[in-house]
């Protein structure tokens, strides 16, 4: 038999960091980034629909979010609460169906709330807003980090504490909603990392309806593009960056210019310029620079020595110009313009939001859309949930001694039990049903032998010397058969 081989290698598992260092563009305090999860209530009650604008609102929420999470319809509210802080989930945003056909949504903030209901009066999926556009844009890296959340109009400044919509209702869902994607600070985030854009509107109230918190939910990709340049420019631009990647592309290839005579045809597009393409910077009408920002230019720069830096300073001075300043130093920083735009991703949404509950989905209710409650009714309720509070402690309380008590009274009679154990143990070992010792050591012990050499007649399926039904049968008396028998017979005769 061959020798067993001894394993001389090693395996030291990978050791994370305990203090990881910040992302780009975020403060040391928002280290640990907000989690969520989406999750439909009720999986097999809520619809196709319903299920697909789960998903979709899963990728609004990507990368800080479960992506790949499975509800079953057994799960409840409690199963998924008991998980969040194992896994360090901050909010929980439940997507479930009334028996009215009703499609709610409510935002949880764990572990102890608030919780925000909202009523999805319309929505439209990722899907059907794909359908609607000539040039859609498709999933890439846009999800790779969290959108930039916009909101609009939350804030009311005729709004204060008597208001059908009080200030604190405002404060709080502004906070409710900023806590679900992490923290960028604007001066040190690059601007590539800012891929997708959540806009949140709040709608103004209609005539009659001034007690009314109406939230458009909408969600775009943001592209951007170089300005002050025409189109066939742009595309030469862009073939020469590819030429000098050495990178193939179907889009972003040379092209034909095997009908002109000049490049100045192509640019002026035609003989008498017709086609040229403008973005308003030869023209005579007016730019609209809304949509342009100005970036610092991403491209790479050559560092120069502290020698060489020294010797670009001294060309200058005898120069008398300010030529070498910006030769590889800090004052060299040429801007781009750029033209932003937005490509709408979906899913629409419009939230109607209908009660703000204290508590992780329970609790008092901070505000109802409907109910209105005066100063006497308000003091009333709190009175009455103190109370229940209380006899909720008080039974814990109780719940608590009786336990301890029944481990005090258990605790002396175990200890006597295990005494009493440590003796018996000691006496199996001596004696066993043989009278001599045998030795137990699986197929090679001699209390198998004994057993294959006894006779077949005398040996059952079950490996045992005898038969015990037997041996009780041989036992019993003649007249205790005829007892037994007399009943065989009665049973058989009822049925």
């Amino acid at each position: 038999m061959a020798k067993p081989r001894t394993k001389k290698r090693t395996h030291v598992g990978a050791k994370n960091p305990t203090d990881k260092a910040p992302l780009p563009g975020r403060s040391t305090a928002a280290l640990q980034d907000p989690k969520s999860m989406v999750i439909r209530i009720g999986a097999g009650e809520v619809g196709s629909s319903v299920s697909q604008l789960a998903k979709d609102v899963r990728t609004v929420m990507e990368p800080g979010t479960a992506s790949r999470l499975k509800e079953r319809r057994a799960n409840r509210l409690r199963d998924y609460v008991t998980m969040t802080g194992a896994l360090g989930v901050t909010h929980l945003l439940l997507f479930s169906r009334s028996e009215s056909g009703n499609t709610n949504l409510r935002i949880a903030t764990t572990p102890r709330g608030p919780t925000l209901h909202f009523r999805v009066e319309k929505y439209s999926l990722c899907k059907d807003v794909r359908r609607a556009q000539r040039h859609p844009k498709g999933g890439g890296k846009e999800y790779m980090t969290p959108p930039l959340l916009i909101m609009n109009n939350i804030t009311t400044p005729k709004s204060d504490a008597k208001s059908t919509v009080p200030r604190h209702l405002e404060t709080l869902t502004t906070t409710v909603f900023q806590s679900l994607f992490p923290r960028i600070n604007p001066q040190t985030t690059p601007l590539k990392s800012i891929r997708r854009v959540l806009l949140l509107d709040r709608e103004p109230a209609p005539d009659g309806d001034e007690g009314s918190f109406v939230l458009s939910f909408r969600h775009y990709a943001i592209t951007t593009k170089s300005a002050g340049m025409s189109k066939p420019l742009r595309r030469l631009n862009a073939a020469e960056r590819l030429l000098h990647a050495n990178k193939k592309s179907r889009k972003g290839g040379l092209p034909n210019l095997g009908k002109l005579q000049d490049i100045s045809e192509y640019l002026i597009g035609g003989e008498d310029g017709e086609g040229y393409v403008t973005d308003g910077a030869t023209s005579g009408s007016e730019m609209d620079t809304d949509a342009e920002v100005e970036v610092l230019e991403s491209a790479p720069r050559r560092v120069l020595s502290s020698k060489a830096r020294a010797a670009a300073a001294a060309a200058a001075s005898e120069n008398g110009d300010d030529a070498g300043a910006g030769a590889g130093g800090e004052d060299d920083e040429k801007v781009e313009r750029r033209r932003v735009t937005l490509t709408e991703l979906g899913p629409r949404m419009k939230l109607r939001m209908t009660k703000v509950e204290e508590g992780l989905c329970s609790g008092k209710t901070m505000w109802h859309e409907t109910i209105h409650k005066s100063r006497d009714e308000v003091k009333e309720l709190e009175r009455r949930w103190e109370k229940r509070q209380q006899e909720k402690e008080g039974r814990r309380k109780e719940q608590k001694a009786n336990v301890e008590k029944k481990k005090k009274e258990k605790a002396p009679a175990a200890k006597s039990d295990k005494k009493e154990g440590e003796e018996g143990e000691g006496d199996d070992e001596d004696d066993n049903d043989y009278g001599y010792d045998v030795d137990m050591d699986g197929n090679n012990s001699d209390l198998f032998d004994e057993m294959m050499e006894q006779d077949e007649d005398d040996f059952d399926s079950e490996g045992l010397a005898g038969d015990a039904e037997e041996m009780i049968h041989d036992g019993m008396d003649e007249d205790e058969w005829e007892d037994e028998e007399a009943e065989i017979a009665n049973a058989r005769a009822r049925k």
